[in-house]
């Protein structure tokens, strides 16, 4: 599809933040704070940088997406339904026993490239798939979206160093830098600054931008690769819980799902910056 203008993005990104509330509420989703900051870099990467056809989802030169962060799933199944690689109604079984849309990316669905969860595997994943399309000769580009607590893993590091060994240009990790994590702020549980400056000594280039500005996301991602025969690294500043007001920025947003009070309060603050409830036309 073509890429879509900024307004329409923008209506879109509200789409899937108001479909993941609701959903995650319904469900009591513990993870719902986790699916929500990466919310805008899903919209502008389905709907305005991937090259990617839901009636064909196994073309070869597709680009690839592999969601590091398996938890966060919930806003990933969201978009794919909005993009159309299956029913929105189909989400009704989320965390159902016996369905597909299971509480960890599930590769067995349409435009899920693997099954993750297990953090600190998904940029293996994605290198080893950028490699493959380097040495096949095909031209499709590689995502990995990261969450910042993943960055304590050693096996990310050990991929970024392998990465840029490889000169893999066509692999692109975007790091979701809530600055949570599972059992408090990164800064405190193991201080990943200096950031930037880490993925440059592995033969990267990064560079950083507002998570939730989508005219920046999309201005970052337009300028991929940064540095010819160099991966690329953006770190993404994002709030956890983005759009859930009562929550946002807590360490309960990782695990507590919103109560009826603060799911109606975040959306009427949906409400309020959108001014409307319609669903994009896409």
């Amino acid at each position: 599809m073509e890429p879509l203008p900024m307004q329409e993005l923008t209506r879109v990104a509200n789409q899937i933040r108001r479909d993941t509330l609701i959903i995650g509420h319904r469900v009591k989703h513990g993870h719902l704070g986790s699916s929500l900051s990466p919310v805008d870099i899903l919209a502008a990467l389905y709907f305005w940088f991937l090259r990617t056809d839901p009636q064909d989802p196994h073309d070869q030169t597709r680009d690839r997406f592999v969601l590091s962060k398996g938890h966060a799933c919930l806003s990933l199944y969201v978009t794919l339904s909005l993009r159309g690689y299956f029913s929105h109604a189909d989400l009704d079984t989320f965390l159902q026993d016996g369905s597909l849309f299971a509480g960890h990316a599930h590769h067995h669905l349409p435009g899920i490239e693997a099954s993750t969860g297990s953090l600190g595997h998904g940029l293996s994943l994605a290198a080893g798939m950028a490699h493959t399309g380097k040495h096949d000769g095909l031209p499709y580009r590689v995502v990995a979206l990261l969450s910042d607590g993943e960055c304590d893993e050693g096996s990310t590091w050990e991929a970024a160093l392998s990465a840029g060994h490889h000169h893999l240009e066509n692999l692109i990790a975007i790091v979701d830098y809530n600055k949570l994590q599972a059992y408090g702020f990164t800064k405190d549980v193991l201080d990943l600054e200096p950031f930037a400056r880490k993925w440059e000594a592995f033969g990267w280039t990064a560079r950083e931008t507002d998570g939730h500005n989508l005219a920046a996301i999309t201005e970052t991602l337009a300028a991929i690769p940064f540095t010819p025969g160099k991966p690329s690294v953006i770190i993404a500043h994002t709030v956890k819980g983005r759009g859930l007001p009562l929550l946002e920025n807590t360490v309960d947003c990782h695990y507590v799902p919103p109560t009826d009070e603060q799911l109606a309060a975040a959306l009427a603050a949906l409400d309020a910056a959108s001014g409307t409830d319609d669903k994009p036309s896409v």
